[in-house]
C-alpha cells in the first residue's frame, strides 16, 4: 500500500483482493496510473477516483467507527498462527483459552477458520449467531454455529470470507463485561483471512487504545512442530508479521515428543511367521504382534513397581538443528515452551474440557500452564472490580 495515499480521512482501505502485486492501494494519488496498475481488473475503478469521494470517506468512517466501538471493551486480541496445517492451532487455541477461563479471565475465543472450524468441538459447544458459553468465563464464535449440517463444506471466495470476519468482529455481543483476551484461531497459511483480521484490527485498535501502545493484535502465538517441514512454513509467517507489524509473544514447540506414563502404555509381542494367531490378537506392525500388556504390567507391579509412575517418552516428528528454539533466536523473538504429544490433551479436546484442570498431573499440564503464565506477564489486565493477585493465585510458581 502507498504512502502517497491521499485519503482526506486518513483510513486507507485495503488493495482489494484480486489486486495485482505491487498495488499502490485504490486512494493512492496514482491509483490506476501506477505501473504496477497495467492489467490489473480493478484499474478502471481505481482510476476513477471513486474511492476518494466524499460518500467513500465517509462510508469508511462509519465502518472503521463500527469496529473501534465493537472492539472498544476488549484489553487483548492474541492471534493463533502458523503456516503449517495440522501442527497444533486449534488445539492451543482452545486449551489457552480453557486455562485463561479457568484463572477467572473473560476470554473470548473466535474461529476464524472458515473451511476448516474444529473449536466448537474442542470447547464442547454448539450454538447461533451469539457467542456460546463453554462456561461463565469463556465465549465461543465459529462459522460452524451457522451452518445447518456439521458437515457442509464451506466453498467461498476471499471477499465471502472476509466479510463473514467483519462481521465476527462487529456483530458478535461478548457481554456487557467485555473481555479480558480475544483468542483468535486462524487456519494455516498467510492468505485472505490473516491479510484481513490483521487490516480490521489495525483499523479498530489505534495504538492508544491499549496498554503495549501497540496497534492492531496484540501479539501473535505461532505454533510449530520441531521437524523442518513445518519449521519452513512457519518462518513465513514469522515473516508475515513482521511485515504487517503483528508482535510475535512467542513460538510455541508443539508435539514435540509422546509422552507417557509407563503405566498407560500397551506392549505388543512380535509373533513370528507361520504363527497362528488367537482371535484376539491385535492387528498391529501389520498382523504380527499380540497384545501382551497385562502380562508386562503385572510383572512390573511385582518385580519393579517404581517403574510404573515414570515417564516414557521418544521423538515422533524428528527435531532439525536447533529446532523451533533456535528458529525463536533467529527471528529474535520469544520461545513459549516445548509441548510433548499427551494423549490426555488430545482426549480433553475431543471431550470439549479443559485439560489442566481434567488431567493436572498428565505430562503436558505443567508446560501449558507455564505457557500461559508467560502470556499473561506478557500481556497484563488491569481489572478494577476484582484482586489480581486473587485471580492469579492459580498461576505457577
Amino acid at each position: 500500500m502507498s504512502s502517497s495515499s491521499s485519503s482526506s480521512s486518513g483510513d486507507v482501505p485495503p488493495p482489494p483482493d484480486d489486486a495485482n502485486e505491487g498495488c499502490v492501494g485504490p486512494t493512492s494519488s496514482i491509483a490506476g496510473r501506477a505501473s504496477a496498475c497495467a492489467g490489473c481488473p480493478n484499474q478502471s475503478a481505481c482510476a476513477s477516483g471513486a474511492f476518494n469521494s466524499p460518500d467513500a470517506i465517509s462510508a469508511r468512517k462509519d465502518d472503521r467507527n463500527v469496529l473501534i466501538s465493537s472492539l472498544s471493551r476488549v484489553s487483548h486480541v492474541v492471534l493463533v498462527l502458523s503456516g503449517k496445517g495440522g501442527v497444533g492451532k486449534s488445539t492451543i487455541s482452545a486449551q489457552l483459552a480453557q486455562s485463561l477461563s479457568s484463572r477467572g479471565y473473560g476470554v473470548g475465543l473466535l474461529d476464524v477458520d472458515v473451511c476448516g472450524p474444529s473449536i466448537p468441538r474442542m470447547t464442547g459447544v454448539i450454538g447461533g449467531w451469539e457467542p456460546v458459553y463453554a462456561n461463565p468465563n469463556l465465549g465461543v464464535m465459529s462459522i460452524s454455529f451457522l451452518l445447518e449440517e456439521g458437515d457442509a463444506a464451506v466453498v467461498w471466495r476471499g471477499p465471502r470470507k472476509n466479510g463473514l470476519i467483519r462481521q465476527f468482529l462487529t456483530e458478535t455481543d461478548w457481554g456487557d463485561d467485555g473481555l479480558d483476551y480475544l483468542i483468535v484461531d486462524t487456519p494455516p497459511g498467510t492468505s485472505d483471512e490473516h491479510i484481513s483480521i490483521v487490516q480490521f484490527l489495525n483499523d479498530a485498535r489505534p495504538p492508544t487504545s491499549n496498554k503495549s501502545g501497540v496497534g492492531g493484535a496484540s501479539g501473535a502465538i505461532v505454533v510449530t512442530t520441531p521437524e523442518e517441514v513445518s519449521m519452513a512454513d512457519v518462518r513465513k509467517e514469522l515473516n508475515f508479521c513482521k511485515k504487517t507489524g503483528v508482535p510475535v509473544l512467542g513460538i510455541v514447540e508443539n508435539m514435540s515428543r509422546l509422552q507417557l506414563r509407563v503405566s498407560d502404555l500397551s506392549f505388543f509381542r512380535d509373533v513370528h511367521e507361520g504363527r497362528s494367531m488367537d482371535d484376539g490378537d491385535n492387528d498391529i506392525m501389520g498382523g504380527t504382534s499380540s497384545d501382551c500388556t497385562n502380562d508386562v504390567l503385572d510383572l512390573l507391579r511385582e518385580k519393579c513397581p517404581e517403574v510404573l509412575s515414570m515417564i516414557a517418552s521418544a521423538d515422533v516428528f524428528p527435531p532439525s538443528g536447533n529446532g523451533p528454539r533456535g528458529m525463536a533466536e533467529k527471528f529474535n523473538v520469544p520461545y513459549l515452551g516445548r509441548l510433548p504429544l499427551d494423549p490426555n490433551l488430545l482426549k480433553a479436546c475431543e471431550d470439549g474440557v479443559s485439560f489442566v484442570d481434567r488431567y493436572p498431573t498428565s505430562p503436558a499440564a505443567s508446560p501449558l500452564n507455564a505457557i500461559c503464565d508467560k502470556i499473561i506477564l506478557a500481556l497484563p489486565v488491569e481489572d478494577d472490580n476484582e484482586d489480581d493477585c486473587e485471580r492469579n493465585g492459580t498461576m505457577q510458581e
